[in-house]
């Protein structure tokens, strides 16, 4: 009965019912509402507590906690594909597609001579309506220029790819430091100037040859990788 209760709450919070940072219903209520004992609301709490939903305040009962996207180290996925399944919204919003010169850093990373043509392409990740991210990604330019006619607003450049382009995604070099961010990146993901961000850095191959490599600035206050480690 619990993982119902669970189940039921998580789809309320997910779909913006219960807002980020409202107070839950007591557990006197919510026992009312499933007519059920205490100590399976408070299993079903637990539950989603454990998957950073929500959270408990001593004393005042439970609140809803801010969407954190997340995504798996072990994987190469798009943000869509990792956090589509658990429930969440996501979307992007085309900041600007281009053409232009590629300068030493993406023209290394793209096994391309600087100065060579390369297509830019700029989006404001959203993860349940609120901004996310900011995606700089950059292609070799026959690639991008047929990218820059899909639907990037709701497909994920890597499902794009794969499905839609024929390209077979292999592996992916990733790099993250902790950023400051300036004034530009805060604006866009409505935070303060200097707020702290993830800057990971992802060259994507297809076999061996490298297809996109892009700068992801993630808000730290609402992200996290996940890494599985073995001990053998």
């Amino acid at each position: 009965m619990h993982s119902q209760i669970r189940e039921i709450i998580r789809r309320h919070v997910l779909d913006g019912t219960y807002a980020p940072h409202s107070q839950m219903p007591s557990e006197a209520q919510m026992m009312d509402a499933f007519q059920v004992s205490r100590i399976t609301i408070r299993q079903a709490l637990g539950d989603l507590q454990k998957e950073g939903l929500i959270f408990k305040v001593a004393g005042k009962g439970s609140f809803v906690a801010k969407p954190k996207a997340f995504q798996s180290l072990s994987r190469l996925q798009g943000f869509g594909e990792a956090m589509g399944p658990a429930g969440y919204e996501t979307f992007s919003q085309v900041l600007s597609t281009r053409r232009l010169a590629a300068n030493e850093v993406v023209a290394r990373r793209l096994a391309l001579e600087p100065g060579a043509p390369v297509f830019e392409i700029q989006r404001l990740r959203y993860l349940n309506r609120e901004p996310i991210s900011v995606d700089v990604s950059y292609f070799p330019l026959a690639l991008g220029e047929r990218l820059a006619h899909e639907d990037l607003a709701t497909r994920d450049i890597f499902v794009i790819l794969e499905n839609d382009l024929g390209q077979q995604l292999t592996h992916a070099d990733v790099q993250i430091e902790a950023i400051s961010a300036d004034e530009s990146l805060a604006r866009q993901l409505r935070i303060a100037e200097a707020s702290p961000l993830l800057r990971i850095e992802r060259l994507t191959h297809a076999g061996e040859q490298p297809i996109d490599f892009e700068f992801l600035y993630y808000r730290g206050d609402a992200f996290q990788y996940r890494l599985r480690i073995d001990r053998t």
